[in-house]
């Protein structure tokens, strides 16, 4: 597979998910795994200014074999994810408000319809560690090996699928999700005059 389509894909999803503010800033990062290459979005800069030429190749080992030569902070807690999940092409984490305001004040987001067979009440948040550190890989890795989404404490959201648009679909959605409970929850707590 050529690099082109590769970096196509990712500056489209990148540039949505600025767009929908998913991704603040220079917040947030994503990549596609084919084969034995990562190709992931580089440090410090906007998904919402992502140009091709700045995406980062690299093997499973983290390596840099094309693109790039900064790939983002998070580059080993993606290869673990990929190590502990074989089906998983796509992945996306983000810095989305709703979804991170549920993250940093410790309360859950409810697993509703969408989000697949409702066996759990809750998605999964993983404890807080710090950004870019192996812990916080492992952690996540360990925590999405039965999950296709996971809350980080303090944090933000880490989504996967078998493609990158199906993650970030899945990123979208968790967003809208804890958007609908935060309304619902303040709603819930106003005495309406009828």
């Amino acid at each position: 597979m050529s690099q082109h389509p590769l970096t196509k894909e990712i500056c489209e999803i990148a540039h949505y998910l600025y767009s929908k503010g998913l991704a603040p800033g220079k917040s947030g990062n994503i990549s596609v795994r084919f084969q034995d290459t990562v190709a992931i979005t580089p440090s410090g800069v906007s998904l919402g200014l992502l140009k091709e030429n700045e995406i980062v190749l690299t093997d499973m080992d983290g390596q840099v074999v094309a693109g790039g030569n900064n790939p983002s902070s998070e580059l080993q807690l993606h290869l673990e994810v990929y190590k502990n999940k074989e089906e998983t092409a796509g992945i996306v984490h983000t810095h989305s408000s709703y979804a991170t305001g549920f993250a940093m004040s410790g309360e859950k987001i409810e697993r509703l319809e969408g989000f697949g067979e409702r066996s759990k009440p809750f998605l999964k948040m993983v404890d807080y560690k710090p950004p870019g550190t192996i812990e916080l890989a492992k952690l996540v890795g360990e925590g999405l090996k039965y999950e296709d989404v996971v809350i980080l404490e303090n944090h933000g959201v880490v989504a996967t699928g078998e493609d990158l648009n199906e993650a970030a679909l899945l990123a979208e959605f968790v967003e809208e999700t804890a958007k609908t409970q935060f309304v619902a929850r303040v709603l819930s707590k106003i005495e309406f005059l009828g």
